[in-house]
């Protein structure tokens, strides 16, 4: 195990990205105690907010991987290309998705939702609830809403990332 672990920390690439997701994930924790000061454990994990976690991860592989083979090799243009994807999907797709179960999350939580579910169960009976397994009707369950970034956010993991990769050194030799 201390050889696996050894090959692991050998790596540059894999350096630079685990510190630049670690520290956008411990920014976003302590910006989030200092707005609702209260810790909130979701954030070191969880997607969404400033910065941009997934952002400072491929900003920093690309960075180091241009700082390892250079900007004219291979490697760095695959690793470009897969930052653009993921910072691209984080502002759009993702966002869209999360601003989606807000909207969601309104109506299943107002009394639209009562009215709704009110209509379904006089119009196709119990059978067309979900169930509990004792069969009382299940409590809807509510939508993550945190799941993409402002392009602002995503700005913000890039430039950590940026930083990060420009202050760690690739190994010699």
């Amino acid at each position: 195990m201390d050889n696996l672990w050894g090959v692991i920390t050998s790596n540059y690439i894999i350096n630079v990205g685990v510190t630049s997701w670690f520290s956008a994930q411990l920014i976003k924790t302590i910006l989030t105690f200092f707005r609702f000061r209260e810790v909130r454990l979701e954030r070191m994990f969880g997607a969404g907010g400033m910065p941009s976690s997934h952002s400072a991860l491929v900003c920093s592989m690309t960075v180091g991987m241009a700082k390892l083979v250079g900007f004219d090799s291979p490697l760095f243009g695959v690793t470009f290309a897969f930052a653009m994807v993921v910072m691209y999907d984080a502002m759009g797709v993702r966002r869209a998705a999360g601003e989606q179960a807000k909207v969601l999350n309104k109506i299943i939580f107002s009394k639209v939702f009562d009215l709704l579910n009110q209509e379904i169960e006089e119009n196709f009976g119990p059978q067309a609830e979900e169930e509990k397994g004792d069969g009382t009707p299940a409590e809807p369950k509510e939508l993550k809403e945190f799941l993409g970034h402002t392009p602002l956010e995503v700005l913000g993991g890039m430039l950590l990332g940026v930083l990060i990769a420009s202050a760690m050194s690739p190994p010699m030799g």
